[in-house]
């Protein structure tokens, strides 16, 4: 026949579009045309394409006028990925491989001069799709493992675009990829490595259980950096779907997915990062540090070093774990559900409060300092802890306690408490969450709200403050907020007590 139809996947975000590859095969004047928005690295198939054809000893139909079709054609279209589908259309249409045969398959990979096949970028999201659509997929050998990351899928893979042909003609067929188990990860820092600060160790296993986020500040040295660290080691393994999330992620990203399967990321950008780096975004807009950390941990560094602009990017995907990023010829959202630590020091040169004395930082100094950071920003932020310095031991001393594995296993009974009460964990709670899962009684409200009037807390950081005890109250296994719970989240809101003395 001269028509044939190839599907394919496009990469928009984190989704993978279908893509129907049309090509026709007409009598006129001999050329080859490709139409529907392909950008540049597409255009270019049709070279690559025609030298993998003559190169593997196949016909190309060089003598008809070939139309290629990516359609819809109002969806954008990037990379070699479209290299195998366009290539097997020809073969299609000119009557070297069985139309119906295809039927049943999607295709990616790009083609190299002499036929054979190479990886691209996004092949998970695309793998997802596809099982869901209940088609095989084709796709080159190095990209097999990734894709066999989705189960129920039936993943055929090929080093050469003969050995893909061989196959659909039924002379070598070629089995299902089968998946091997990828290599275990390498395990988390423990938090036993850290000494002392029993305080901060308390603080970071209620922001694990809650899922709410943690800032640390107090002197260099203090441990903030090496407590940060040990976050992803508390909380608890990834679900399936969940892995699945942040390998897509990855996948789209470059990064390999394998390489940390099925790890929680933990990322630490550099002060010195751009609003695109930290959220997302380029021309052809691509996942940031935000959604690179989703389902683990983001962890910011000396944080009033970073544009002001640049965090205040940072108030939408705390709030509903989304980025959108907008561009004239298209919108894309990008997951952001991801637990942010930070850490500051109390001052410019980091030592207020020391009891060296050392500090000769002016209190107008200090005040410009702390502004870098906005009021909004800091009510977004669940839990403000104070570190100091404590004395050191060289001796050579045993693990601290509590260790990770003690610790996880704490911080999962707490939120397989929250999953059945409520279905969130209690930093995603709503308001209407917060009206049934966090109620006081009356003698402890008017407490509360004695408290925050003192404090001058905003109607949002007081909801922090009540999500913060439900969380030490499920810690403790009760099932009623009291006042010993609210004493404590209170105590983990210093900076706003400090600001407002």
């Amino acid at each position: 026949m001269s028509l044939a139809i190839v599907h394919s996947r496009a990469k928009l975000g984190i989704q993978a579009p279908l893509v129907s590859v049309e090509v026709h095969l007409a009598n006129g004047m001999p050329s080859m045309t490709l139409v529907g928005l392909p950008e540049t690295a597409v255009r270019e198939s049709k070279d690559r394409v025609r030298s993998a054809l003559s190169n593997s000893q196949l016909d190309f139909p060089g003598l008809k006028r070939i139309t290629i079709n990516l359609a819809p054609a109002d969806l954008p279209k990037e990379g070699g990925r479209f290299d195998l589908a366009i290539a097997l259309g020809l073969l299609c249409a000119s009557g070297q491989i069985d139309a119906r045969v295809l039927a049943d398959y999607e295709c990616l990979g790009e083609l190299a001069l002499s036929g054979g096949l190479r990886p691209i970028q996004g092949v998970l999201p695309a793998a997802l799709a596809c099982r869901e659509a209940g088609r095989s997929l084709l796709v080159p050998s190095d990209n097999a493992q990734e894709a066999a990351l989705v189960r129920g899928l039936t993943v055929i893979t090929a080093d050469h675009l003969l050995d893909l042909v061989a196959h659909l003609r039924g002379e070598t067929p070629l089995s299902a990829f089968s998946a091997s188990t990828p290599a275990t990860a390498e395990a988390y820092p423990d938090l036993s490595d850290v000494q002392g600060q029993a305080q901060a160790k308390r603080a970071l296993q209620v922001a694990a259980s809650g899922g709410h986020n943690l800032l640390l500040f107090g002197p260099p040295g203090t441990g903030k950096t090496l407590l940060a660290s040990r976050l992803p080691g508390i909380l608890p393994p990834l679900s399936e779907q969940q892995a699945l999330e942040v390998a897509a992620i990855q996948s789209i990203c470059g990064q390999g997915p394998l390489q940390h399967w099925p790890r929680r990321p933990f990322r630490a950008p550099h002060h010195g990062a751009s609003a695109a780096a930290l959220v997302g975004g380029g021309s052809q807009p691509r996942p940031g540090e935000v959604s690179q950390a989703h389902q683990g941990v983001l962890f910011l560094d000396e944080l009033p070093e970073f544009d002001r602009k640049v965090l205040e990017m940072l108030r939408e995907p705390l709030e509903s774990g989304q980025i959108h990023i907008a561009r004239a010829r298209e919108q894309l959202t990008f997951p952001a559900r991801f637990q942010l630590i930070a850490a500051m020091n109390p001052c410019p040169c980091g030592y207020q409060g020391d009891p060296s004395g050392r500090c000769t930082c002016t209190p107008e100094q200090i005040s410009r300092y702390r502004s870098k950071l906005s009021g909004p920003l800091l009510d977004r932020i669940d839990l403000h802890l104070p570190m100091h310095n404590e004395p050191v031991r060289l001796r050579q001393q045993a693990p601290a306690k509590p260790d990770s594995a003690t610790t996880a296993a704490l911080v999962a009974a707490a939120q397989k408490c929250q999953l059945q009460r409520q279905g969130c964990l209690n930093a995603h709670l709503g308001l209407a969450g917060l009206r049934e899962h966090c109620t006081l009684n009356e003698t402890d409200a008017n407490w509360l709200e004695q408290a925050i009037e003192r404090l001058g807390l905003s109607h949002r950081a007081s909801h922090r403050v009540l999500k913060v005890a439900r969380t030490v109250a499920d810690l403790a296994a009760v099932a009623q907020i009291a006042r010993p719970h609210l004493a404590e989240a209170l105590q983990y809101r210093q900076l706003d007590r400090q600001a407002n003395q």
